[in-house]
């Protein structure tokens, strides 16, 4: 009785687990009738905007990345392979109902014994895993075996086992065909062979089963992984698959994979094996590609990304089964974007992504997904799915985040080292001592400046701003945020400076506006865009004005960093970006009509030469894309809001509130901090000096190099340090002159100092200036902030000079007006080059 019992509660245990998994990861499986793709007619025609058809969609399974659009029947793939591959694969696959619990035991049994769980899959689970459940990245997770095995038993009840074969046969990965991957039966044999699927013979058919638990490393071992093709002739025999004269036969027959030079035996040892050439699957794909038409892949990273955005929506079936799809694509603006990409001078080993949207709803103009040859791009769409750190492609996200709390471009911030384990550089190693203006900071990309603004700020409200933009901050990046180390795509990008050119509005980006079937019957159509606002339009504008000093402020002789993104006739603004150690360079921006974002760097990751400055490779791809994009259509203005007036400051004509336009700047350390972490507890207004006439110096030209950012190394646990907080009581608050100096006065810059050793920043100006007479006395330096000076880093204690007891006498209420009102007023942009 009790053994019954006991039997009993294990039953209800078990189907309570059962019920359980089935809660957690069975409610919402894929439809497995999507795989139903080779009875499709393969004929949805895609259309943009303006009704021109711009392609068809073909049928198509993806596998590792890798997609297969050369879908082709069972009738059309050698029967030696079909037999090759599930003597390899899967012996039982015509005897199972889909999962092989007699493999699971093996495959457990391998798991215990050598650590290896995955033994096991039969062919239908790995038709799951490549195609329903290919977001799991083939993790060896328990949710993915118990999904895989669900819909393994739906597959069987829905199709046959020839069907799920010849799924099986088209999504299979085969190797790395260098720029493209080499995936489905006819993939591999155009690859390999230079011969369709339905030509292989034996031999050629069962090497390329015995490489597919491992193609690239198996492809380029060929004396060593020899034998298994033996050995797989010996099991084809014993499942009369085979006769033993067929296998001795294909033993024996010379076989020629891609690059390699064999030298044969005639009882089918080898003489000898050489690969001389590994590029030549590639160049077998290219040939494939150019006898079917150099079209073929036109508009490719588009019409990808359509698929992926309706799939979930109308599935596989209704994707492909017919019909018309009516997208957002601005045909001229992506002809113009591939135009961009063929033409783009890139470093060795390089590609880039390219990404356009429409301020005005989101909608996406155009996608390039890869650097464009002429030849078969990869599948691999990096305007959409690469996340790639974007470096100070950020910066005007935060500086609008601090104008939207309240700063002015004029207000300054102290270019020197901060406080902290941290220790941030600008680009080229160099700190000045002094306050700098906001707008300042950002034409020169400087990061000493910006990690001080986003301690004022606060990590936290700028982590949740970048939310509201549709973007990921990871987790725990601290300080090292402020410059780069977010991670995105182009498209995210393009649809976050976007923001910049509506008004402070995000929309989500999407491609598809509507669906219909055969008989016009319509599927979907898109909701209309919702905005979201995320800066008020006041200050989405002052941010605008910021990306367009970028862009139009500073010459290249003066530093500037986005010379190249001007477009004559309209206006530009935006903002380069470079990672550490130069992987990654970006060019993100903004017209009126068009927002944009253009990353440059190696797939595989890695640096690029140490030559390579965003301003020079990615700022003139956006630039063509763009221009290309607006070309031969009216030429709009910016939206300007209300509320909004211009000053002149230090020969820099910039953007204010009404309400602000005549405030005194405010000097900032960036280290002194309240009890809310964001803002400083004291704002000390910047002072102006009385001038005094002195004999000016001789100028001499200053060359100022780029300084983009490179985010400095995560220290050890991936974990940014925060700067180290001291009481608010404990700091002097210190008042420190800003003089106007002639920008080709500029003596050398201080070299960041190093920890161990007390430096003193020199007198050394920050910003141009209008040409003033300078003091009698020299310019005092920045007094020490406390026992640890702000720019010196160390831990010898400094006794910090008391203040002075007065301000110096402040300059009159016009003293912002060095020029006319109206001169220089961005409403009137200069020519490009000027």
């Amino acid at each position: 009785m009790r053994f019954f019992t006991g039997v009993g509660v294990l039953l209800l245990v078990g189907a309570a687990g059962a019920g359980g998994l089935w809660y957690a990861w069975g409610r919402d499986l894929p439809n497995v009738s999507d795989l139903d793709v080779l009875e499709f007619s393969g004929q949805t025609r895609v259309y943009d905007r303006n009704n021109a058809l711009i392609g068809t969609l073909t049928p198509s399974l993806s596998s590792s990345g890798g997609v297969n659009r050369d879908l082709i029947k069972l009738n059309q793939i050698s029967p030696w392979l079909q037999d090759a591959v599930v003597t390899s694969e899967d012996r039982r696959f015509f005897k199972h109902n889909g999962v092989d619990y007699i493999g699971i035991a093996r495959g457990l049994v391998k798991g215990v014994l050598q650590n290896d769980l995955e033994g096991g899959s039969s062919i239908t689970q790995q038709v799951v895993k490549n195609t329903l459940l290919a977001e799991l990245n083939s993790a060896r997770t328990a949710e993915r075996k118990f999904k895989e095995a669900v819909l393994a038993y739906q597959l069987e009840r829905s199709f046959d086992k020839k069907q799920i074969l010849n799924a099986y046969l088209n999504v299979i990965y085969w190797g790395d065909g260098g720029r493209s991957d080499i995936v489905g039966a006819e993939t591999a044999a155009r690859a390999y062979f230079r011969k369709g699927a339905s030509e292989l013979n034996l031999a050629e058919s069962v090497y390329l089963a015995t490489i597919i638990p491992a193609p690239n490393r198996r492809y380029k071992s060929f004396q060593a992984f020899r034998p298994l093709m033996k050995d797989l002739l010996s099991r084809m025999v014993e499942d009369a698959r085979i006769t033993q004269a067929q296998a001795d036969a294909a033993w024996r027959t010379p076989i020629y994979p891609a690059g390699w030079r064999i030298g044969w035996n005639t009882d089918g040892s080898l003489r000898s094996a050489v690969l001389e050439n590994p590029g030549r699957l590639q160049s077998n794909l290219n040939e494939a590609e150019a006898a079917r038409g150099g079209n073929r892949y036109q508009y490719l990273a588009y019409l990808q990304a359509v698929e992926k955005e309706l799939t979930p929506i109308i599935g596989r079936k209704a994707l492909y089964g017919g019909g018309k799809i009516f997208t957002g694509m601005d045909l001229q603006a992506q002809q113009s974007a591939e135009r961009a990409s063929r033409t783009a001078e890139l470093p060795d080993g390089a590609t880039l992504g390219i990404a356009l949207v429409s301020p005005k709803n989101g909608e996406v103009l155009a996608l390039v997904g890869q650097k464009l040859t002429g030849e078969r791009p990869s599948d691999w769409n990096n305007a959409t799915q690469a996340r790639r750190q974007v470096g100070s492609s950020v910066k005007p996200l935060l500086y609008t985040l601090a104008l939207q709390q309240g700063w002015k471009q004029s207000d300054t911030v102290l270019d020197a080292p901060i406080r902290g384990e941290y220790q941030p550089k600008n680009y080229d190693g160099r700190w000045t001592g002094r306050y700098v203006t906001m707008r300042y900071s950002l034409d020169h990309s400087l990061n000493l400046t910006t990690v001080r603004t986003a301690q004022a700020v606060g990590i936290k409200e700028f982590e949740a701003k970048l939310r509201e933009l549709g973007l990921t901050p990871p987790p725990n990046a601290g300080l090292s945020l402020s410059i780069g180390t977010l991670e995105a795509s182009p498209l995210q990008l393009a649809a976050a400076y976007a923001t910049f050119a509506n008004g402070g509005l995000y929309y989500a980006p999407t491609l598809v506006r509507r669906v219909q079937d055969t008989r016009d019957k319509v599927l979907y159509t898109r909701p209309a865009p919702v905005a979201k606002r995320v800066w008020d339009a006041q200050t989405a504008w002052l941010g605008l004005d910021m990306l367009r000093g970028v862009v139009n402020d500073l010459d290249t002789s003066q530093g500037g960093l986005a010379v190249r993104a001007r477009i004559p006739g309209v206006q530009v603004g935006g903002k380069t970006g470079t990672t550490n150690e130069i992987k990654d360079l970006w060019f993100a921006g903004v017209t009126p009509t068009v927002a944009g974002a253009v990353w440059v760097g190696k797939q595989e990751g890695g640096p690029l030469p140490s030559w390579a400055y965003s301003g020079e490779i990615p700022t003139p791809i956006w630039q063509a894309a763009v221009s290309g994009a607006v070309a031969g259509k009216p030429s709009t203005p910016f939206a300007e809001p209300g509320g909004i007036t211009y000053r002149v400051v230090r020969q820099v004509n910039m953007a204010f509130l009404d309400s602000n336009a005549d405030a005194e700047p405010v000097a900032r350390d960036g280290e002194s901090t309240s009890s809310r972490g964001g803002f400083f507890s004291r704002r000390t207004p910047a002072p102006q000096p009385e001038p005094q006439p002195v004999q000016q110096p001789t100028p001499t030209p200053a060359v100022i190099p780029e300084p983009e950012v490179v985010p400095e190394p995560v220290p050890e646990g991936g974990q940014e340090a925060e700067p180290e907080v001291v009481p608010e009581e404990t700091l002097p608050v210190e008042t420190v002159p800003v003089e106007p100096v002639p920008e080709e006065a500029l003596p050398e810059p201080v070299t960041v100092p190093v920890p161990s050793e007390v430096v003193t920043p020199q007198p050394v100006p920050g910003e141009p200036t209008q040409p003033e007479p300078l003091p009698t006395e020299p310019e005092p330096t920045p007094e020490p902030v406390q026992p640890d000076a702000v720019g010196t880093v160390t831990e010898t204690p400094i006794e910090p000079e008391p203040l002075p007891t007065e301000n110096p006498e402040p300059l009159p209420d016009d003293s912002f007006n060095d020029f006319p009102a109206d001169e220089g007023v961005f409403n009137e942009l200069p020519p490009a080059g000027e």
